[in-house]
């Protein structure tokens, strides 16, 4: 086959759609690959058709000049498709397979991976456990915003849907089920969200709404989202949330109208290092805002689910410290409180046959929760512009026109 339509990082603010090498099972040199991984052979791995691959707010952040990552590099990590070639040494997978792609890339070989831990796994990334689709240093797999990618590992990594139909009928909620579902999952189970909890989810994009569409699954008593943006608070409280406004200041001080008491017992940081302050302050970038005020709002003997993104360089932070991912965040409050706290990558396997379940037997509505919105591939610039000016929407690409 020719070409291959894809988008890729252009500079700070900027993506273009262009022509990239169909994919094959050799990676080759390109931008943000891992010299090491050069070279390296995927016969177990499979070519994918992509149906729906879609704008991630991780993605944002390297669009906004917020990481190292090297212009021409091909974006995209939530990738749903149908196998259209498999390597020599795929043994399950199967051509015509419809299948979902978790964004972790994993060998499903390692000490890693045979715990269960894919979001670190030790074999995909020659510079720190854990590795993902067009992301910047994460070993420089091509991205999967395009027609076609290769996928590594299949027969390990591969959810394939079991009816072909069935999964056409509910593509745009499939499609949430290679991140941000179970992202959002993660953080309210990590959380410790179940039957009667109340929570507090900080942040109202993708990743907080389906963190709070999660949380009522778990069967949460009370769902309240934060966030400075009216039309995302709006689309929180479409599925039956509560919201706090954080403009207006701290949200432990609008709790109590809501839950009768100034805290909560589970709390969801799904904003990550680029937070605003809150109140007269959420003018401005203060990155460790919404950590401090999790560990603030949330009872003793609680936890923090965090899957939002923190980094370990940001070279468009305020201040020095920040630059170098080191945030003023109040961990002796932390330590009195007795709180919990997990970080890290959703290890998306742990979930996503669980939630894909849920979502064939009409048990969740996430493409409703998130607002999933379909566009084409050559829209992805304006997707990524209205995403980035805040747009209470899931920005769906359909590389081929399947979706409907």
């Amino acid at each position: 086959m020719a070409g291959n339509k894809a988008v890729s990082y252009v500079g700070p603010g900027k993506v273009e759609v262009d022509t990239i090498e169909y994919p094959g099972f050799v990676l080759k040199d390109g931008p943000g690959v891992n010299p090491a991984n050069v070279g390296r052979e995927t016969q177990h791995g499979v070519i994918l058709k992509n149906v729906a691959t879609n704008i991630c707010g991780s993605d944002q952040h390297m669009v906004r000049g917020r990481t190292t990552a090297p212009q021409g590099l091909v974006l995209g990590h939530e990738i749903t498709g149908e196998v259209i070639e498999t390597g020599r040494d795929v043994e399950f997978i199967k051509v015509g397979d419809l299948v979902s792609v978790p964004f972790n890339i994993a060998c499903g070989r390692c000490r890693n991976c045979k715990e269960g831990k894919t979001g670190i796994c030790l074999n995909v990334n020659p510079d720190r456990p854990g590795s993902a689709y067009g992301y910047v240093d994460m070993g420089g797999w091509v991205g999967g915003q395009a027609e076609y990618v290769m996928v590594p590992y299949a027969d390990w990594n591969l959810l394939k849907f079991p009816d072909r139909d069935q999964a056409m009928e509910k593509i745009l909620d499939l499609t949430m089920l290679s991140d941000i579902f179970p992202t959002g999952f993660h953080g309210c189970v990590t959380a410790g969200v179940t039957v009667g909890s109340t929570v507090y989810v900080a942040g109202a994009g993708p990743v907080g709404l389906a963190a709070a569409a999660s949380a009522q699954l778990l069967g949460a008593a009370v769902v309240i989202v934060g966030d400075l943006n009216a039309e995302r608070l709006a689309q929180a409280r479409s599925f039956g949330c509560e919201t706090i406004d954080v403009s207006q200041g701290d949200p432990k001080d609008q709790l109590a109208a809501i839950v009768g008491e100034p805290e909560v017992d589970c709390a969801v940081d799904a904003v990550g290092f680029e937070a605003r302050g809150h109140g007269r302050e959420s003018a401005t970038e203060h990155p460790a805002t919404v950590l401090n005020s999790l560990m603030d709002l949330t009872r003793a003997g609680g936890a923090l689910g965090i899957p939002g993104l923190y980094v370990t360089g940001d070279p468009g932070a305020g201040d020095e410290a920040a630059r170098h991912g080191s945030l003023s965040i109040r961990i002796g409050l932390g330590w009195a409180k007795s709180h919990s706290f997990t970080t890290g990558q959703c290890p998306v396997m742990k979930y996503h046959r669980k939630l894909m379940m849920a979502i064939l037997n009409d048990r969740v509505q996430i493409a409703k929760a998130v607002n999933a919105t379909p566009i084409s591939l050559g829209d992805a610039p304006r997707g990524y512009h209205e995403f980035d000016q805040g747009a209470a929407r899931k920005y769906v690409l359909d590389p081929h026109g399947l979706l409907n």
